[in-house]
C-alpha cells in the first residue's frame, strides 16, 4: 500500500491573460506554494500543477502569456524538496507541459489526449502523441507521461472498448501511466471500467476523477494511485478552490493504517 501513486491538485486561480483574472503573478505565485508545502506536509505523494481557473480553455496552441506564467509559478514550486510535481496544460497543452517540465526537471506532465480524438467543449482534440514524444526525444527529457483514456468532459470519436484504448495508448501512444476517469471531474469511473484497464497493460493505471472520503477505500484496492482534487478535499467544500490540508491529512492518516 505504501507504493500507491497519491497526488493532490494545486488548481490554480486564473492566470494572468485569461478572462477572470483579478491576481497578480505574484499572489498566484504565493498561493501555489502555500499549496504544494500544505499537501507534502499532509504526506501526499506529489502534486500536480493545473491552470483550471482559465476556462474556457484553448484545446492547444496555449497563449504565451499563460506558459510564461505557469513557468514563473513552476520555478518557485520546485524550491520544494522530497515530492513529486507534474504539470497539466488545460485543455490539451502537452507540448507546453513537457516544455516546463523538462525545463524545471519535474516529475510527469499529464496529457488529456495522447491518442485518439475525442469531442470536447473545446472542440474536436486529436491526439498528441506523434509530437510529443518526438519533442520529448529532441529534449532528451526524462519527464513522464500520465495519459487519459477516454478522457473525462469529452467523448471518443475512435470508439473502441476503454482495455483496447488503454492498450493503444501504452503500447502505441507511449504513455507511462493511464488515468482512467468518469464523466466529469466529480464523478469516478465505474470500478469495472478501471479493473478492465488494469488487467489490459503492465503500466500504473491511476483514478483520474471523483475521489472522496466515501469512496477512496474502494479504489485503493483496483488502483495503483489517485489524483486527488474534488470538494471533500477542498475549503468549505468549494470545488477547484484551496486545498483541505487538514482533510488529505485525515485521508493519509487512515490510509497510512492500512
Amino acid at each position: 500500500m505504501e507504493n500507491k501513486l497519491l497526488y493532490g491538485m494545486i488548481h490554480l486561480p486564473p492566470l494572468p491573460g485569461s478572462p477572470e483574472s483579478k491576481m497578480k503573478i505574484r499572489e498566484i505565485i504565493d498561493y501555489a506554494v502555500t499549496e504544494i508545502n500544505g499537501l507534502k506536509n499532509a504526506g501526499l505523494k506529489g502534486v500536480i500543477l493545473e491552470n483550471l481557473g482559465d476556462y474556457p480553455f484553448y484545446k492547444e496552441n496555449i497563449p504565451p502569456i499563460t506558459v510564461a506564467a505557469m513557468s514563473a509559478i513552476s520555478e518557485e514550486i520546485k524550491k520544494v524538496n522530497n515530492i513529486e510535481i507534474g504539470v497539466n496544460v488545460l485543455r490539451n497543452g502537452c507540448i507546453e507541459a513537457m516544455s516546463i517540465a523538462s525545463l524545471f526537471d519535474f516529475d510527469f506532465i499529464r496529457c488529456n489526449v495522447l491518442t485518439g480524438a475525442y469531442v470536447t467543449d473545446q472542440g474536436i482534440i486529436e491526439g498528441k502523441g506523434a509530437d510529443l514524444l518526438r519533442f520529448k526525444r529532441f529534449l532528451n527529457s526524462h519527464v513522464k507521461i500520465y495519459a487519459d483514456v477516454h478522457v473525462k468532459h469529452s467523448y471518443p470519436l475512435y470508439n473502441v472498448p476503454v482495455d483496447i484504448a488503454a492498450e493503444d495508448l501504452s503500447e502505441r501512444g507511449g504513455a507511462d501511466a493511464v488515468i482512467v476517469s468518469g464523466s466529469r471531474s466529480p464523478i469516478p469511473p465505474e470500478a469495472e471500467k478501471v479493473k478492465l484497464v488494469k488487467n489490459s497493460i503492465d503500466k500504473p493505471v491511476l483514478i483520474g476523477s471523483g475521489i472522496s472520503f466515501k469512496n477512496f477505500f474502494d479504489y485503493v484496492y483496483i488502483s495503483d494511485g489517485m489524483i486527488i482534487g474534488e470538494s471533500d478535499f477542498k475549503k468549505d467544500g468549494i470545488s477547484c478552490g484551496p486545498s483541505d490540508f487538514e482533510a488529505f491529512k485525515k485521508l493519509m492518516d487512515e490510509y497510512k493504517k492500512l
